[in-house]
């Protein structure tokens, strides 16, 4: 089932017009589309594919939707609508012909990414480093010294109460029992809402004592309904069997448990505690990111299960981050999370501390880089899809920030890409109006090119 080939060039049509005819090629995402290595990125990934079955969609397609969905933080359905909408969006996709139609449908998306796995989505993180060191944006000493941080990415769940998570558990117990027949002594949809509404009620009006009376009540319809259906199906259907498990992990657990249920959905979301003071608790996983420390390019991405201790997490990202550029790392600077950390190799890992009065300058300026990983672990979560993952199952955990760091990367490349043709256009009108006197001059749109031709009087 491996990806489409690229088809042929396009014979002209009466009736479709040509892409290239009706997009401004200076546009830096046209710019952006001509740089990234397309073969050679699907290449790369048709290890992921079955090599029987009906062909897929072009890789070109499917990669560049990826790229665009994370690039713009939009959903699968809002990116297929804008895609039918804007040239720009299929010409980096591969188009030929302006197109009416949407190419694929949303749920394609997901099942691209189950294809990709974590391995090709990490090619095209590392392709938006490649794209970069060929377009002279980013020098290959840059990214020998590196920071590194880790953060949590919060699953889209509904914030988790005891009562609440009672209540759900029920209801989807109930659901499953009818889809197999099993007809229930009492469902307690009807006072099982209304125990529900009681308890947000008292809570709310800080009665704590009915609270945890209409609490009871819940785990006690709960409860009859587990009894029930055990008694009424000795051999339980798989799925059932994993929501009556569900269910009696809810009815044991205690306040200070840890490794507790938070969604039923997705019941491998953590509890973690950074110590922020708007936020004391969010519910997800952990994930680490590595940045170059000079320039914040994201040079790696990884989520760990478990809610490790950071230091844990360090000799993962500086192998994943050595994989994917290429290079070997010279110093990893990290905050005071990381003491104690599991890292032995030839990377220095530098551990920054308040007390820096006897430190060298050289390193000194490092230490103070630090803390630029920061900000762009906040646009990771405002632009790229980082604040909420809405990616299913621990899988899509591991895939979600890895995507993020690609469209964060993707952005630097379309502004730097924008600001190379500003830059050539101002040039070009000052060499038009200046009194000076050059060589032969070639000017376009997209500005002056090649620009060895400017040579000075």
């Amino acid at each position: 089932m491996k990806p489409a080939a690229t088809p042929a060039a396009a014979q002209p049509d009466l009736f479709r017009p040509f892409l290239r005819d009706i997009i401004n090629p200076a546009h830096p995402l046209v710019k952006l589309a001509n740089a990234i290595n397309w073969a050679a990125l699907a290449e790369k990934l048709n290890p992921q594919f079955a090599p029987v079955g009906r062909d897929a969609k072009p890789a070109r397609l499917m990669i560049g939707l990826q790229y665009l969905k994370y690039t713009f933080d939009l959903s699968d359905a809002e990116l297929v609508t804008t895609w039918v909408e804007n040239p720009y969006w299929q010409y980096f996709c591969g188009g030929v012909f302006f197109e009416h139609a949407a190419p694929i449908d949303p749920s394609s998306m997901t099942h691209w990414r189950g294809y990709l796995k974590e391995a090709g989505v990490e090619e095209m993180l590392a392709e938006t480093i490649r794209t970069g060191l060929r377009e002279k944006f980013i020098k290959p000493t840059e990214l020998q010294r590196v920071n590194v941080d880790t953060t949590v990415q919060e699953k889209h769940i509904r914030f988790p109460t005891d009562s609440r998570l009672l209540d759900r558990s029920r209801e989807r117990l109930v659901s499953a029992a009818k889809s197999e027949g099993i007809t229930l002594r009492q469902t307690y949809c009807r006072v099982g809402k209304r125990a529900l509404r009681q308890q947000s009620a008292y809570a709310s009006a800080k009665q704590y004592k009915r609270a945890c009376k209409e609490e009871k009540k819940l785990r006690g319809f709960l409860g009859r309904v587990v009894r029930d259906i055990e008694r009424k199906c000795k051999s339980l259907p798989l799925h059932l069997k994993e929501e009556v498990a569900k269910a009696k992990r809810l009815l044991t657990q205690q306040k200070t448990d840890s490794h507790k249920l938070y969604s039923l959905h997705e019941p491998q979301v953590e509890c973690i505690a950074k110590g922020k003071a708007h936020k004391r608790y969010e519910f997800g996983c952990k994930a680490g990111f590595v940045t170059a420390a000079k320039t914040n390019w994201a040079v790696g991405a990884l989520a760990f299960s478990g809610a490790p201790y950071d230091g844990h997490t360090l000799a993962a990202a500086i192998k994943q981050t050595e994989r994917l550029i290429g290079v070997k790392l010279l110093q990893a600077v990290c905050d005071l999370g990381y003491r104690g950390h599991d890292y032995e190799g030839a990377c220095q890992v530098e551990v920054v501390k308040r007390h820096r009065k006897n430190l060298p300058a050289a390193l000194r300026k490092w230490w103070k880089r630090r803390s630029a990983i920061e900000p762009v672990i906040g646009h990771l979560k405002s632009d790229n899809r980082l604040v909420r993952n809405r990616l299913g199952g621990e899988f899509g955990d591991k895939l979600n920030p890895i995507l993020s760091a690609c469209g964060f990367n993707l952005r630097k490349l379309l502004r730097r890409f924008a600001f190379v043709s500003r830059f050539f256009a101002i040039l070009a009108v000052f060499l038009r109006f200046s009194g000076r006197v050059f060589g032969k001059i070639h000017v376009e749109p997209a500005g002056i090119r090649p620009l060895a031709y400017l040579v000075a009087a």
